[in-house]
């Protein structure tokens, strides 16, 4: 009885950790965990492991600082010192430059595989998804994404789990004649490993996301939920993030490891490659099922990560002009119109290159990820947070690890870049 009722509060509780999972099942899942299965095999199963394991506090520490004060962790930074929230303000101005942008090539090239649209360019069909996106975001809000992505998470998980289990089925592809092991530990792998890692589960900077995500869930439910069920309903969606990112894996190595097959940066390439390894081992038919569930895979994190990108620009603005009306009474929408024009010059000025979109992105939330990891402790370990809801002593260990393990990344990632 007790366990039904735990089930049920979880479904009921269900909002900023499904966004969050939404959004993280974007290009860190369908792009790097494919490719990485596909290039390096079994083996990217540790460093997925180890990005998910190390990377926990600090999305964690969203939700802690939110149900226990009633304040974004932008706020947090803010009550650090003004200097916190102009990082993190800068940190945010950088990533509205490239984040969205890679994410909608990727959507628009599966878009594009979908409908066939090969007289279409990238950039034309990015344009139609912004204005539909943002007609969505404007007028159904925080409601309409938390009903919608809990139909996108669940059929994707089992359509997802029954792609793996077939392609365990019918057994690894052949290695081809002479087939070498790609290097790990070299310039080319290691700049790889540091990309997926970079982006597993999603950028560091999103834990403000799922802060701002639970204010609004707090404002459309009757009830606020105590701590524990907040992060029961976070890690819920945490951890079905890591399951998705080996099953991508999974599905990577089993189809195209060893075959030498070298996948596109194209957007429209590689979403006909994406599509293609799913169907090898499950049949022809199922081409249009798996288009559909791609497309809506990366649809459903374009929608999460506009939303958040627009909330937390907001957030921002008004902590640093609090006498601005205009940002409070119609700062949502306007920031919403603003990141799909921004990103559509982006994406018109890349060519819809995805590959340097993808680095760029990558390269500042991964180096960036310690800090704001740091960042977050701080919140989480302040005077406003009581003694009993701060992380217990393994959580704060596992946090100091994990801004060691990222920050000796780091410096060895700009070594490799710049010396």
């Amino acid at each position: 009885m007790s366990m039904r009722i735990s089930i049920q509060k979880l479904i009921k509780n269900l909002g900023p950790g499904l966004l969050f999972a939404s959004t993280a099942i974007g290009t860190s899942h369908l792009v790097l965990s494919t490719k990485a299965g596909a290039q390096y095999g079994w083996i990217m199963v540790f460093p997925i492991l180890l990005a998910n394991i190390f990377k926990y506090p600090f999305f964690e520490f969203g939700v802690r600082y939110t149900v226990t004060t009633n304040k974004t962790l932008i706020e947090g930074y803010l009550n650090r010192g003004r200097a916190y929230l102009i990082f993190y303000a800068i940190i945010t101005l950088f990533s509205t430059f490239t984040i969205l942008a890679a994410l909608y090539v990727v959507t628009s090239g599966l878009l594009i595989n979908l409908f066939q649209l090969n007289n279409t360019s990238v950039s034309v069909v990015a344009g139609g998804l912004f204005v539909l996106i943002c007609v969505l975001l404007i007028v159904g809000r925080y409601r309409f994404l938390e009903i919608s992505l809990k139909y996108v998470i669940s059929i994707l998980f089992l359509a997802l789990l029954v792609t793996t289990i077939l392609v365990i089925a019918n057994g690894k592809v052949p290695e081809v004649e002479n087939f070498e092991a790609p290097a790990i530990f070299n310039e080319v792998g290691i700049l790889f490993l540091i990309g997926l890692m970079g982006w597993m589960p999603t950028a560091v900077e999103a834990s403000s996301w799922i802060s701002l995500w639970s204010i609004e869930k707090f404002k459309n439910s009757k009830q606020k939920p105590t701590l524990k069920e907040a992060l029961e309903e976070f890690k819920f969606g945490y951890f079905t993030t890591a399951i998705l990112a080996i099953f991508f894996m999974i599905i990577g190595w089993f189809t195209l490891y060893g075959t030498n097959t070298e996948l596109s940066n194209s957007a429209v390439v590689f979403a006909d490659q994406l599509v293609q390894l799913f169907t090898t081992n499950i049949g022809s038919w199922a081409y249009i099922l798996i288009a559909i569930a791609a497309f809506a895979t990366m649809f459903s994190t374009c929608i999460t990560a506009h939303d958040a990108l627009s909330r937390v620009s907001v957030d921002i603005l008004s902590l640093l002009f609090p006498k601005r009306e205009v940002i409070k009474n119609k700062g949502f929408a306007i920031g919403v119109l603003l990141l799909a024009v921004i990103n559509f010059i982006v994406i018109s000025a890349f060519s819809a290159n995805m590959g340097i979109l993808v680095a760029i992105a990558t390269f500042v939330s991964f180096v960036m990820a310690p800090i704001i990891g740091y960042m977050n402790l701080k919140n989480v370990m302040s005077h406003e947070i009581p003694e009993t809801d701060r992380p217990n002593r393994n959580l704060q260990i596992l946090t100091y690890s994990g801004i060691i393990f990222l920050t000796l990344f780091s410096i060895y990632y700009c070594w490799m870049l710049f010396i």
